[in-house]
């Protein structure tokens, strides 16, 4: 009779941890179908805010939009139209640096790789390296490079000899 009931106690134990399994492994499955989901829903979110941050930028835009058509229009009045464009530059600028974009330093300055791509170099009398002109506005967003300047900078050496007589 004893070994009736330790083999009762057995199975006792045995239904009682198969019970512990299953209930274990119906958490671990809701849990991850409840984490799934939240990754979807994650992205829906992401992508959804992207759709708007795009609408937003583009709202700011339309006003700048409708003055250069109306600058356009006063074309003939060549003042008028050189103010207009001044004043939708200005605007743009504005826009940008609300939005965190700014400018890359460059005229004066030493090329620097990270931010400035060299398209030509010129002989002068400046130290090598320093940037001649700035054939192209360079822009950052933050800490992040937009677009690189497009520069010229200065080389040194001996000017080449004039051979012509």
């Amino acid at each position: 009779m004893a070994e009736k009931k330790q083999t009762k106690t057995k199975k006792t134990k045995e239904q009682e941890l198969q019970e512990k399994i299953n209930d274990l492994t119906d958490t671990l499955q809701r849990l991850q179908a409840e984490f799934e989901n939240y990754q979807k829903r994650m992205d829906k979110e992401k992508a959804e805010y992207c759709r708007y941050a795009k609408a937003e930028m583009i709202e700011a835009l339309l006003p700048i939009l409708d003055n250069f058509e109306i600058a356009l229009r006063n074309k003939d009045h060549k003042d008028d139209f050189v103010k207009g464009m001044e004043m939708i530059y200005a605007e743009m600028i504005t826009l940008l640096q609300k939005q965190g974009v700014r400018p890359i330093e460059a005229f004066g300055k030493k090329a620097d790789p990270n931010y400035h791509e060299v398209l030509l170099t010129e002989r002068s009398d400046k130290e090598e390296g320093t940037i001649l002109e700035e054939l192209q506005k360079g822009y950052m967003l933050n800490e992040k490079v937009l677009r690189y300047s497009k520069v010229k900078v200065a080389k040194n050496g001996d000017q080449p000899k004039n051979t012509s007589k």
